[in-house]
């Protein structure tokens, strides 16, 4: 069977659709991001076109599209809230380390020192930290180990996500009640529609979707350059956020900029293409020789993020349940980190004042424990524990 473009496009849609049908009944407490990917890895085993998403015609435009989705998840977050993250980072970075450390410990006697390692990379991150792993493993003809992380960050998901969307829903439900108590609530709301920015706010009959997206690309665009003059040592999708943080606190780019635009959901959809394109690696025989490595090292990862969250909870003045969806992060990674949070924030928000409150209390956190990790921590930490293989 195959597919012509617009019918790779209708399948991957039916498949989100469902997720998100799916994710909505169940009030987020199964994700829209899990939902689709165990029907997309289905799929592929029952007969699937393993090239279905490169049929699509969309994976190079995708990646165009993370720096603007960047910006514009910078224009959602209060510059003065961003600066009260270091919290989250700290936090991130604990856990993240936590769950990496027991892969070692626990992971080793029963797997091997080689799986363990390796495993940390995807574990605690995204595609860069498994890309480091992966040269050090073909360097040494490990060719089972490169199976291994491959699998690993294709199901991180299938783990990260349900804990993350757990934690979130329980926080979110204590977030409701503090809503409908009031008080310091409508203060911060006040607060916050009172501030001043340096650039007047264009005139409602020239805020078009023409000229919104022109912004919001041109400031990913510089961005980007920024990223490049400092030789990507700075990621340019890290940039694009800070750049997009920037740009509404001076007043350059208007708050949820590509909603306005009437854009959000079509570029949400353009760039969350790669981010599935791996299952199709992901073949029964695979996933059936790894399997005990594969769990080992989920299981004492899990160990590690439960029993540092526990214990960094009770001194971060930080609940459990917000302690531990940050450090389930490094097993998401963006986009997965705003989907989550978006669904629980829609879900129990029954009002737009009530999803706007919940949505700005765990939205941030989410977003910057997983550019701490995935971006940022878990390369430094794979380009560390490569040398140990």
């Amino acid at each position: 069977m195959q597919f012509t473009q617009l019918q790779s496009i209708l399948v991957v849609l039916g498949f989100f659709t469902v997720g998100d049908l799916i994710a909505s009944r169940t009030r987020a407490l199964v994700s829209m991001r899990f939902v689709s990917s165990a029907m997309i890895l289905a799929a592929f085993w029952l007969g699937m076109p393993a090239d279905l998403f490169k049929t699509t015609g969309l994976m190079s435009l995708a990646m165009t599209f993370i720096p603007v989705l960047m910006v514009h998840m910078g224009t959602m977050i209060d510059g003065r809230a961003m600066l009260a993250q270091y919290r989250t980072v700290l936090i991130a970075l604990a856990t993240m380390c936590a769950a990496s450390a027991a892969v070692i410990l626990i992971g080793s006697p029963l797997i091997g020192m080689n799986f363990a390692l390796t495993a940390t990379g995807p574990i605690s991150g995204g595609n860069v930290a498994m890309l480091i792993m992966s040269e050090a493993a073909q360097a040494k003809g490990l060719n089972d180990i490169l199976v291994f992380i491959t699998m690993l960050l294709i199901l991180q998901g299938f783990i990260g996500v349900p804990i993350a969307s757990f934690c979130l829903r329980r926080e979110a439900r204590r977030l409701k009640a503090a809503f409908a108590a009031g008080g310091q609530v409508a203060e911060t709301e006040a607060e916050k529609g009172e501030r001043k920015k340096l650039i007047p706010e264009l005139p409602k009959k020239l805020r078009t979707p023409f000229v919104l997206l022109c912004k919001s690309f041109l400031v990913a665009a510089l961005a980007v350059a920024a990223a490049q003059a400092t030789g990507n040592r700075v990621h340019p999708f890290v940039m694009a956020l800070v750049f997009g943080v920037a740009a509404y606190e001076l007043g350059f780019l208007e708050g949820r900029i590509l909603d306005i635009a009437a854009s959000s959901g079509l570029s949400m959809f353009i760039m969350l293409l790669p981010t599935y394109v791996n299952l199709s690696k992901a073949t029964p025989q695979m996933v059936l020789s790894l399997f005990y490595p594969i769990a080992v090292s989920f299981a004492a990862a899990v160990i590690g993020l439960v029993a540092s969250a526990y214990l960094i909870s009770r001194f971060a003045k930080s609940s459990f349940d917000m302690t531990l969806a940050i450090g389930a992060c490094c097993l998401i990674g963006f986009p997965g980190t705003y989907i989550v949070a978006d669904e629980v924030s829609r879900s129990f928000g029954d009002t737009p004042a009530e999803k706007a409150f919940i949505e700005s209390r765990i939205m941030p956190q989410m977003l910057v424990s997983g550019f701490t990790t995935v971006t940022i921590a878990s390369v430094f930490l794979a380009g560390f524990l490569v040398n140990f293989m």
